[in-house]
């Protein structure tokens, strides 16, 4: 049913519940598995140019520790994971990438405002969930 299963991963604990869901599914269906983590940026109010290559090297990093997290979660299950890092808006990003790469199947992670708000759908999942070109699954 699904061949090319993409990922959404930005190391949040709903990311890692997604990738464990989309682990499963690609073992199930013996599915190739990619996943991508997009970096929303420099900050808009930099003050001097260390300040953004330090953003950059902090980013970087993170990127670097999750996807290298993912890469051995999904090795441990026996899938290759195929890790992407792009620079853009979080929603945008995510759908494009899902277009360009024809994935038939988006894992992506629920998100809530608080805990008071916790059950409220975030509009990050909503946008994305909205906008794919192809089937999504939204794990909680």
């Amino acid at each position: 049913m699904f061949k090319k299963i993409l990922v959404a991963n930005d190391g949040s604990e709903g990311a890692k519940k997604a990738l464990k869901t989309a682990v499963d599914l690609a073992k199930t269906y013996n599915a190739q598995l990619h996943s991508i983590s997009v970096e929303e940026g420099v900050p808009h109010y930099a003050a001097t140019i260390g300040e953004v290559d330090e953003y950059k090297k902090e980013a970087n990093g993170y990127f670097r520790k999750i996807n290298d997290e993912a890469k051995e979660e999904a090795k441990i299950a026996g899938i290759e994971l195929y890790v992407k890092v792009q620079a853009g808006h979080e929603v945008e990003t995510i759908v494009h990438y899902a277009k360009e790469g024809n994935f038939d199947l988006l894992v992506i992670g629920f998100m809530g405002h608080s805990k008071i708000f916790g059950r409220v759908w975030g509009s990050t999942s909503q946008n994305i969930t909205k906008l794919s070109p192809c089937t999504v699954i939204v794990v909680k």
